[in-house]
């Protein structure tokens, strides 16, 4: 061979190395769904596609004053990008009420979301602990539904909560409501002495009858069931596995986990903050089962509260530790912990042995965990399921990312589907068919600001 064909050749050859190494990008098919530069448009991580696919809902909070300062819940057409408003609160202030973090039933034309108590003002605003979840149905845009109920005048009320729910996600039977939580009596004792009270934990929402309170400023009648299932406390004993706060949680499984001996177990995953042996807090991945039936108290107190302790979980509702992070050299796991639809894993984020924040799989059964992606720096996380359950797509470099599960080489599983941009896009979701990612991008405005706006991928 000579020299020319030789020199010829060798590029070429490291040229189709390089490309073999490269993740393959998708042919951009991104289309804008909203326009309006005045307003954000922002789905929040949530469950924000209709049952069919068709419309996409939204809320319209502020930078400066959030939730509080959104009046509006909105939906927008995925092929004509007509707008409607499903909910609006008329002289909404900086103070609330407060609209918004809404999410579609998987089952009806059906959305909930947090709203804020009606009478927050100047000197009651919009808190963790002055919301709760309302339910509104697209064929009555306007019409609120009071979903859970809330009783801070004791003696407090079985199937009623004492203060804020929030980030309220459908299962998939629709039947069940989870979200976190922050209670109203606790953070009064908490402002009174100083001593932490305050903790966010974790209720369900189960829709088999209407819980109704006395009448009373700050309590609201519900049309749903509710139970905290998750023990949190103030100090955990270091070494563990008490938890101070629980959150970063989603249902396990379109209709729960399968245990060893084939039946389905109705849970949720989450993040719990444990205590490392030094003292030290440490976020660790928890599952907790959630009974068929609420509405019987367990050994650890009333499911109503007292006037000095939380809402106690019902009986059957057992939390369980999976990972143990917490005496390795990376500890920690972060991110919404998200479950394959079948129920058969778990997805979040944890460092790996180089230091860099990885995705990483978990048995919600016996915690056994695998390494999914093995990026050169950390992935950037919103991670969500395919329905297929066949793969998980997240943020990369700047990138919207998908990795298919498997055991084939990590540069063949993994794809970017944009290109890179700062800040990245955020809070993607799968429609329900697995064929398009919705999510939001910052797009500048007239006034130099920047508002989230939705934009669609077709797969």
């Amino acid at each position: 061979m000579n020299t020319r064909k030789l020199a010829l050749l060798v590029p070429l050859a490291l040229l189709n190395m390089i490309n073999a190494c490269a993740p393959q990008r998708q042919e951009a098919t991104e289309k804008q769904l909203t326009f309006d530069t005045s307003y954000h448009h922002d789905l929040d991580n949530n469950d924000n596609f209709s049952p069919d696919g068709q419309w996409l809902v939204y809320d319209t909070r502020t930078d400066s004053g959030g939730i509080a300062e959104s009046g509006r819940i909105e939906r927008v057409n995925t092929e004509t990008g007509e707008i409607k408003i499903t909910y609006s609160l008329e002289n909404n202030t900086k103070w609330g009420p407060g609209v918004g973090a809404v999410s579609y039933s998987p089952k009806a034309a059906s959305v909930v979301f947090i709203h804020g108590l009606m009478d927050n003002d100047a000197h009651n605003p919009y808190q963790q602990w002055r919301r709760t979840g309302v339910i509104v149905e697209d064929a009555q845009p306007g019409n609120p539904i009071w979903m859970d109920a809330r009783d801070v005048t004791y003696p407090y009320t079985p199937g009623a909560l004492r203060g804020g729910t929030h980030r309220h996600e459908w299962s998939g039977d629709g039947q069940w409501i989870g979200y976190t939580y922050n209670d109203a009596i606790l953070q009064e004792i908490e402002a009174q002495t100083g001593e932490k009270r305050n903790l966010r934990t974790i209720g369900v929402s189960k829709n088999i009858g209407p819980v109704t309170v006395d009448a009373h400023p700050g309590n609201v009648s519900g049309s749903w069931y509710s139970a905290l299932v998750v023990r949190v406390v103030p100090e955990p004993t270091p070494g563990s596995d008490e938890i101070s706060h629980a959150a970063y949680d989603s249902w396990i499984g379109l209709h729960g986990y399968q245990k060893p001996d084939g039946s389905q177990q109705m849970a949720r995953a989450f993040l719990g903050t444990v205590r490392d042996k030094k003292g030290q807090e440490v976020q660790e991945v928890f599952v907790v089962d959630i009974p068929d039936d609420i509405t019987v108290p367990g050994p650890l107190g009333p499911i109503e509260g007292t006037k000095d302790d939380f809402p106690m979980p019902p009986q059957g509702a057992v939390q369980r530790r999976l990972t143990h992070t917490a005496e390795s050299e990376h500890p920690g796991c972060s991110g919404i912990v998200r479950s394959a639809p079948d129920g058969s894993q778990l997805c979040y984020l944890a460092k790996d042995e180089n230091g860099i924040t990885q995705i990483f799989l978990l048995s919600p059964v016996d915690g056994k965990s695998s390494q999914l992606t093995h990026h050169d720096s950390d992935v950037e996380g919103h991670l969500r399921w395919n329905p297929n359950g066949k793969e998980i797509c997240y943020f990369w470099n700047g990138s919207l990312a998908v990795c298919i599960i498997g055991d084939a080489p990590f540069n063949e599983r993994y794809q970017l589907l944009t290109e890179p941009d700062s800040p990245a896009a955020s809070n993607p979701v799968w429609s329900p068919d697995g064929t398009k990612i919705a999510y939001n991008r910052l797009i500048p405005a007239p006034n130099g600001a920047a508002t989230q706006q939705i934009f669609i991928q077709q797969r």
